[in-house]
């Protein structure tokens, strides 16, 4: 599990939103930041990222995502099992500690250090600490409301804050 974070990504409507928090936890009893940037675009504006772990190993991750979108021509399901691939064989991308979740027009996709790519099967993914609190959060209100995926994305994130002392209320939502 990542400590420190929570990212949450909800696709609805042919819309994709991944909203995370802004806390940085320093060891377990330290908020060393509140405004911290986990979700971001990428390549053109075309692809929107969300990370869970160590940021610098995220950072780093996100640069080499972006490297292969430029070499798949933006095919983000073929960029993201290439990242894999290397993160996985790689002696120095194992040792880093974070998890990606990426999505572009018609793709939602967790990308781990494991080697997995994994395809949401519901239009819901959820990382970090608080990212099974802020799943169930988007379950229920997919199914039982008409909020869009923005506002389910930000409201999954708010209940998980709730809950989770390593997630707060300060909301960075990306759409595509």
């Amino acid at each position: 599990m990542m400590k420190g974070t929570t990212i949450v990504a909800i696709k609805k409507d042919d819309r994709t939103a991944i909203a995370g928090d802004g806390q940085i936890t320093f060891g377990n009893q330290t908020i060393m930041k509140n405004t911290a940037k986990k979700v971001r675009r990428i390549y053109n504006n075309n692809v929107i990222i969300g990370f869970a772990g160590s940021v610098a190993d995220a950072l780093t991750l996100a640069e080499i995502l972006e490297e292969k979108l430029e070499q798949h021509s933006g095919n983000l399901k073929r960029a993201a099992v290439e990242l894999a691939k290397d993160w996985r064989r790689d002696k120095t991308l194992r040792k880093l500690e974070a998890l990606l979740i990426a999505a572009d027009k018609d793709n939602l996709l967790l990308i781990s250090g494991n080697g997995e790519v994994i395809e949401s099967e519901d239009g819901i993914l959820a990382i970090g600490s608080g990212g099974n609190y802020a799943l169930a959060s988007a379950k229920s209100l997919l199914k039982h409301s008409s909020l869009s995926a923005e506002e389910i994305a930000k409201e999954s994130i708010l209940i998980a804050s709730s809950i989770c002392v390593y997630t707060n209320d300060n909301i960075i939502c990306q759409v595509i």
